[in-house]
């Protein structure tokens, strides 16, 4: 493998044993736990003055941070995302500076494109000609995307909740798509997981680019982090609010968070926060609880819109949580009115478009500025991590049905409630 120099194999997150990046792909050989890529930080060569240099045109300028060089990446220009001043939010939430971390516009709209490309990296370094997956949705458009690049074939394992752009674009891109069948409704994450899973002991020559299975998707999800905190000047800000489903990204943020302070380019961590959907939060859930694992959420009973976040039983709530508490961050939850009335009001006061599922960073900013975790002098940043035209048709069935609300409590007050044109009383009449 042609790797970095600072970077010295796998280290399970679990059992704490490192191995050889070469011959253990996937999960831990010894107790099947995560593998996180390790580093011998004595040996980074990068500063921030270095990184001053450099065009901000890719995640691959912090290349000495991650397993492998740029010249071996499969890579479409993910990251260098920008970080936008959003002053009408900041007024209405009552805190001193919003800015809003647009993974919208990465290369298929979302932040998965920063995850797919180290983890195709790392599929054709390992010499694989075929990867799998399942997902909620955008990971397997993005798998799609840069399986196509790298030459490989892919396969995208999808619930039927999954949005109709996520499983179009999946084919379109050349993979092979199974949507699996409803279940006395739309089916579900763990229904897609079940059919992967299925497949891949079928075909155990498959290379898996599953969340927290490859070691690398957090990994170059970790960017993220670096480039916000870059743009910020290395200072860290008051709080990131991240719409959690399986928190990868959650994960590799706090890590570089970790790093960049460790390296000395910072002081602070950055207080990480999970928001999440009333209708599916086992990770708020959990860190109300104090616990430090969640409690499975059945199938049947995720009521949400939020695809993207609709993960019930998300494998890796542990380092998500140690991450928020390690930070001195937090975690909220919100219904999805309040989720798409966010998106709404961020695309009529800011004009940025925010995914439907994404806007639960915003929605959740809201709650945690009203209960008094940001203040007047905050600095707060809503990571968007997909494009609005992800959920165009969630976000405009929904304005549909609060203008008919509207128009029907219009229309109630001009007759009076009884369908005929009110009239004054006596009193009123006097």
């Amino acid at each position: 493998m042609e790797t970095t120099d600072a970077f010295t194999g796998l280290s399970c997150v679990d059992c704490g044993e490192t191995f050889d990046a070469a011959t253990a792909t996937h999960r831990c050989p010894d107790c099947d736990g995560i593998l996180d890529p390790a580093y011998d930080y004595d040996r980074v060569d990068l500063t921030p003055a270095t990184l001053a240099e450099r065009p901000f045109e890719s995640m691959w300028r912090y290349a000495e941070l991650l397993p492998f060089a740029p010249e071996t990446a499969v890579s479409l220009g993910e990251g260098a995302t920008p970080l936008v001043e959003c002053p009408a939010l900041a007024d209405a939430m009552g805190v001193g500076r919003v800015l809003l971390k647009d993974e919208g516009a990465n290369p298929t709209g979302t932040f998965k494109d920063r995850g797919q490309s180290l983890a195709m990296t790392a599929a054709r370094q390992h010499g694989a000609t075929e990867v799998a997956l399942n997902s909620a949705g955008n990971a397997g458009q993005a798998a799609a995307a840069y399986a196509a690049r790298a030459d490989l074939d892919a396969h995208v394992f999808l619930p039927s909740r999954a949005g109709f752009t996520q499983k179009a674009m999946t084919e379109v891109h050349g993979a092979d798509l199974t949507v699996t069948d409803p279940i006395d409704g739309n089916s579900q994450i763990g229904d897609a997981g079940a059919a992967y899973a299925e497949a891949m002991d079928e075909h155990p020559d498959w290379y898996s680019a599953k969340t927290f299975v490859t070691p690398y998707r957090h990994e170059g999800k970790k960017t993220m982090a670096l480039e916000l905190l870059e743009q910020l000047d290395w200072e860290a800000p008051d709080g990131v609010v991240y719409p959690t489903g399986g928190g990868v990204g959650l994960v590799g943020m706090h890590k570089a968070a970790r790093e960049a302070r460790d390296l000395g380019w910072t002081d602070e961590l950055v207080p990480m926060y999970v928001a999440q959907a009333a209708g599916c939060a086992p990770v708020v859930d959990a860190y109300e609880s104090g616990v430090d694992r969640h409690e499975p959420i059945p199938d049947d009973e995720v009521d949400t819109a939020c695809n993207g976040i609709a993960i019930p039983d998300p494998g890796a709530s542990r380092l998500i949580l140690d991450a928020v508490r390690e930070s001195d961050g937090g975690a909220v939850a919100t219904t999805d009115r309040a989720i798409f009335d966010a998106a709404i009001e961020v695309a009529r006061t800011e004009g940025l478009e925010v995914g439907a599922t994404c806007a639960a960073c915003v929605s959740g900013a809201f709650a945690l500025a009203e209960s008094g975790e940001f203040g007047p002098d905050d600095t707060v940043v809503l990571l968007n991590t997909g494009a609005g035209n992800k959920d165009v048709d969630a976000l405009r069935a929904h304005l549909g049905e609060r203008d008919a609300e509207r128009e029907a409590a219009e229309s109630e007050v001009a007759t009076g409630g009884d369908g005929e044109p009110a009239t004054p009383d006596d009193g009123d009449a006097a």
